[in-house]
Parts: structure tokens; sequence; C-alpha cells
């Protein structure tokens, strides 16, 4: 029988407590990888937001778990139809109502969260609901309410309202196409049904 001596035992410890330490830091590591490749942009303004990575990454990893335990269903045919539609008259409203236009689309994009099982809560919620899996839009959805909101304030112009016109639909097609899944496929690229993404300054002139 090996009999180790108090400093063997201590040496030991101390190994096992540096080995311990190491493997933390690379899952932590890790972690912060996957969650700036998930999160892109959207992981540094959290991180400027809250002031650290490590609140950032609690703040992302919490998201993930309140998304995980909605009940998110994709469009039926019937339904993308009449959203389509929707978009297509909120479009032509912005000819004569540009105000009237971007306050319809923000009610139906809201429309259409709540469709594909999204709870309605206050926009703050809302958009960082949508960050989990709509990473790379959602700043857009973002930029498209706060013109909304600097307009009715008197400091924003048609220009900017259009602009908020096309912020708001990179959200939509997102939302009316995505097919259920989580990752992945959800985020393939797809031909748009509204024209180019120059279609502001053709069709909303």
């Amino acid at each position: 029988m090996v009999t180790l001596t108090p400093l063997e035992i201590g040496l030991g410890l101390v190994v096992l407590v540096l080995l311990a330490g190491i493997a933390v830091l690379i899952m932590r590591n890790r972690q912060r990888a996957n969650l700036r490749s998930k999160f892109g942009t959207e992981y540094e303004r959290t991180v400027e937001e809250v002031g650290s990575s490590r609140k950032a990454e609690a703040e992302l990893q919490e998201r993930e778990k309140r998304v995980a335990s909605f009940q998110l269903r994709r469009l039926s045919p019937q339904q993308v139809d009449m959203f389509t539609d929707g978009w297509m008259k909120v479009q032509n409203q912005f000819v004569d109502d540009p105000q009237g236009a971007v306050s319809r689309a923000d009610v139906l994009l809201t429309e259409v969260m709540e469709a594909r099982g999204y709870p309605i809560v206050d926009f703050d919620r809302r958009s960082a609901d949508l960050s989990v899996d709509h990473p790379e839009v959602v700043q857009n959805y973002r930029s498209a309410h706060d013109i909304a909101i600097r307009h009715a304030r008197g400091e924003a112009d048609t220009e900017d309202l259009r602009q908020a016109m096309i912020h708001y639909r990179s959200l939509f097609e997102e939302l009316i196409h995505e097919p259920g899944e989580p990752n992945g496929a959800s985020h393939m690229p797809r031909p748009s049904r509204f024209g180019d993404t120059d279609y502001g300054r053709r069709d909303l002139h």
C-alpha cells in the first residue's frame, strides 16, 4: 500500500484545482465563442448596454432559455397570404400617409409575431426575444421603432419614415418565411417577395 505524504496530497489537490479551473475557463471561452457566433452584433450591443461580457452572456443565455420555452410555430399558407396582402396594403398606404403606414407596419409585425407564438409584451422584451432567432435583423426593428418615436416628436422626416419601412420589411420577411426551426435552416437566404432592397425609393416614392 502506497502512503502519500501530506506534501504529495497537497500537490495533488493543487493540480486538481488547476485542472478544474482550466476546464471551466475552456468551457466559458467556448460558450462565449458560441454566443458571439450566434448573436453577432447583438452580442456587442448587449455588452455595451450591460457593461461587461459576463453580464451580457448571462443576459443572452437567459433570452435563449426564455425563447426555448415558447411554443413557436410556422405560419400556414393562408396566414402567409393574409399577412403578405396586409403588407402590400401598408406599402401602398405609404404614398399618401407615410406616418400612418409606419404605424400600421409596426402593428402588422406584432400580429405576425403573435401568430408565430411570441408573447406580446413591451417593445424591449419583444426585440430581445426576436434577437435569439433573428439577430441579423432585430436591430432593423429597433431602428424602425426609434424612427417612429422620433417622428411622433417631430424629429423625423419622410425619408426617415421610408427607411423605417425598409427596416420593418426585413424583419417581416424573416417572420413570414421562417420555417419554424430554432436554428439553421431558418436563417438560409431566400428570395424577396417584395422586390429588391431598393424598393423603398422605387415603390414608396
